[in-house]
């Protein structure tokens, strides 16, 4: 089949695209008997960057990896709760979540770039997916859109890991804008990059929110206060087993976030007394 522009559907019933992008109802995570991150209520509004921020080991990157449920992938993760993405519950049996992926694309911690030269980085996961279009076309708009386009556009057979750190993150990221997804999720793209790399890896996550819905994690809270629409706070507790799991604490717009928080634990975390 040809991709277009318009979104494929999970299985054979049609989603509802008018009511925003994601509705986290209850969500809990579980790592074999513990639980990991409590209950989360979350809506997730369309193109915009949404930030999630908060110190190590508060379930940031746990819910980031429950909307295309990669945690799925992880030997005995469980998800409990509604997870609905264009009002359907992906945690539903009928979802195929491979296709989800396909919608609900990734960008990771570290560049991943495939061992391959920059063009079959892009051509790959199309061709692999059934793309009948004009793939150079694929793959010089992917590139142009990551911002990379003119570092890389003489260069298209040298192998992706040749590249720059922070050319190697855009690399990643046009890949995954070649398989036309509805969301980004970033799992802290900029913690392994310069900060001039940094940087325009933001400046591109401003221009693509013009057309996708972006949730990225990050340890850098002056990152979430450029970039970031709404932020929110993540932070431990510790159980009665004495272990520290994550809770979602507070959901705004960053500019209310960052200026007046409405818990004390967010305005204790941003003010630097702790994390």
């Amino acid at each position: 089949m040809t991709y277009s522009n318009s979104r494929s559907k999970l299985d054979s019933t049609t989603i509802d695209q008018d009511n925003g992008v994601f509705n986290v109802e209850g969500v809990k995570v579980f790592y074999g008997g513990f639980l990991a991150l409590l209950d989360v209520y979350l809506k997730i509004p369309e193109k915009q960057i949404i930030a999630f921020i908060g110190p190590s080991g508060c379930g940031k990157s746990t819910l980031l990896r429950c909307f295309n449920r990669m945690n799925d992938l992880i030997p005995g993760a469980k998800v409990e709760g509604k997870l609905n993405y264009r009002d359907r519950n992906i945690y539903d049996p009928k979802i195929n979540s491979v296709k989800l992926r396909r919608q609900v694309g990734m960008v990771f911690q570290r560049p991943n770039p495939f061992p391959k030269s920059i063009y079959e980085n892009i051509a790959f996961g199309p061709r692999a997916n059934g793309y009948k279009g004009n793939i150079d076309e694929l793959v010089e708009n992917s590139l142009r859109r990551a911002a990379i386009w003119d570092e890389v556009k003489d260069k298209l057979k040298e192998k992706g890991t040749a590249l720059s750190g922070g050319q190697q993150q855009r690399l990643c990221i046009a890949r995954a804008i070649a398989m036309k997804p509805d969301v980004l999720l970033m799992d802290e793209p900029c913690s392994a990059l310069d900060p001039i790399s940094s940087r325009q890896v933001e400046e591109l996550c401003l221009e693509l929110k013009q057309q996708y819905t972006i949730i990225m994690v990050t340890h850098n809270m002056q990152q979430a206060s450029r970039v970031a629409d709404f932020t929110a706070f993540f932070n431990t507790e510790i159980d009665e087993h004495g272990k520290r799991r994550g809770k979602l604490v507070e959901f705004n717009p960053t500019v209310q976030m960052f200026s007046s928080p409405q818990t004390k634990e967010a305005e204790d975390y941003i003010s630097g007394r702790f994390g």
